[in-house]
């Protein structure tokens, strides 16, 4: 069988290879996952197996974290918290599977229900099919795996093909850790071929994609008949008011737009200033990125590494450019050295201007000032996103009219819109997705409902 080769996007080292696989061995892992949901696998036993999950992903912390950096050139110290996290997912699920049931139904509410008692179970929707990204190769796979374990859905990981590592490493652990082998399997391979047969694949019923809006609608324009669930991009936005705390938002925003090159569809990229604070908050922002250590992402006090590939590198490197001929001011960065691009940030941005329109997924944050309100709020959902926006202020009233008015799946107040619990109901609006995950939610999108009437109730 051939494989393909996984390298390091930092340095091109080779990291490893994984089969190359075709749809032919798609078919054969949707046949064995058919076959699995067959076979009982009560929900005490679902519970347990996500437990050792947890525990183990705890004690392989460093293993897991060093695969990640290695193939995402994501910095070592972000790379454990993706560990931490995926953990903690988890844990989540596993209280899903003890926990997650239908109801009663109040029958008798009506004259018709008198002496009948009806209740609803859920029950699992099926097959699975997931394909997942390479910014999150750990935890964004987890926020599938997991749920799926939990509610008896035997679930095909289709990896991204730049960092297969960690889901395949996932899986083995998966597996020692009780799991069937056939309700989670791991395939390897293009997009074009085994992405696309999971898609179509008529065994399968039920799609979950995070990645491109270009690439996730196409995909469930393809798959019309299945229930398809997407979490897709963002360009989030902060609003900086006049009564917030600046330098707190300079300090956050210096993490939150840069953490693993602003590769994270929540990336803190669109920075709306209050005029009154504008040129401090430019010329401190500035300042502070510059200080960001960018490097081998092996080496543990880098804070910011290579994006993915060359082509990302280029691509973003030409908005910058493109922004600034269309009269943005660049403050810092926005220099290439080998496969580095310097974190960036540009000032005097207009709404019309690809860094602010669209998702950069690049380490650029574009700030812009606003003099009321209202017109920060316009400006922050002039977007064909809605994932998830924050505010910053002292005013709980301004803090309540922006959560009110921020056309967003998720708004934060006093924290940067980077900022995700994995327990919460997160998705967005418009292109950011049509779902919400966090393993009660998803839950939910993995089980259908079934109604039971019992007739001769009471009598």
């Amino acid at each position: 069988m051939s494989t393909s080769t996984v390298t390091n996007p930092y340095d091109g080292s080779v990291v490893g290879e994984v089969p190359l696989l075709g749809t032919a061995e798609v078919d054969a892992a949707v046949a064995r996952s058919r076959a699995a949901l067959r076979e009982p696998f009560p929900a005490h036993a679902r519970a347990q197996v996500l437990d050792r999950v947890a525990e183990g992903l705890e004690q392989r912390a460093e293993e897991f974290a060093r695969t990640i950096a290695a193939e995402a050139a994501k910095p070592l110290t972000t790379a454990l918290g993706e560990v931490r996290r995926a953990a903690s997912t988890f844990r989540f699920s596993a209280a899903v599977a003890r926990t997650h049931a239908g109801q009663v139904l109040p029958l008798d509410a009506s004259p018709f229900g008198e002496g009948k008692l009806g209740f609803t179970v859920r029950t699992p929707i099926g097959v699975v099919g997931a394909i997942t990204p390479f910014n999150f190769p750990l935890n964004l796979v987890a926020h599938k795996v997991g749920p799926a374990i939990a509610v008896g859905c035997p679930i095909v990981v289709k990896p991204a093909a730049a960092t297969p590592l960690t889901a395949v490493l996932l899986h083995a652990l998966v597996l020692e850790c009780g799991l069937p082998a056939d309700r989670f399997q791991v395939v390897t391979g293009p997009g074009s071929s085994v992405g696309a047969r999971l898609v179509e694949h008529p065994g399968v019923d039920m799609i979950t994609f995070t990645g491109s809006p270009e690439v996730g609608w196409d995909l469930r324009a393809r798959a019309a008949r299945k229930r398809v669930g997407l979490e897709l991009g963002n360009n989030a936005p902060l609003i900086l008011a006049e009564d917030g705390d600046a330098a707190a938002v300079v300090r956050a925003v210096r993490t939150a737009g840069f953490s693993h090159a602003g590769q994270s569809c929540i990336s803190t990229q669109r920075l709306l200033v209050h005029r009154s604070r504008y040129a401090d908050v430019v010329e401190d922002l500035g300042a502070q990125v510059a200080t960001l250590r960018v490097g081998d992402p092996l080496d543990p006090t880098v804070e910011m590494s290579a994006l993915i590939d060359t082509g990302e590198r280029d691509r973003v490197r030409s908005w910058v450019d493109e922004a600034v001929a269309a009269g943005a001011r660049l403050v810092t960065g926005g220099t290439v050295d080998g496969t580095l691009l310097a974190p960036t940030v540009l000032a005097d941005v207009t709404p019309d201007m690809r860094v602010c329109a669209d998702e950069v997924f690049g380490p650029v944050v574009a700030v812009a000032p606003f003099d009321t309100l209202d017109e920060a709020i316009a400006l922050a959902n002039d977007s064909r996103y809605g994932l998830q926006a924050a505010i910053w202020t002292a005013s709980l009233q301004t803090a309540l009219t922006a959560a009110h008015d921020l056309d967003f799946g998720g708004v934060l107040v006093n924290e940067v819109p980077t900022w995700r619990a994995d327990q919460q109901p997160y998705g967005g609006k418009r292109d950011s997705g049509n779902t919400r995950e966090g393993p009660a939610w998803t839950a939910e999108e993995m089980t259908e409902i079934k109604t039971i009437i019992l007739s001769g109730w009471g009598s």
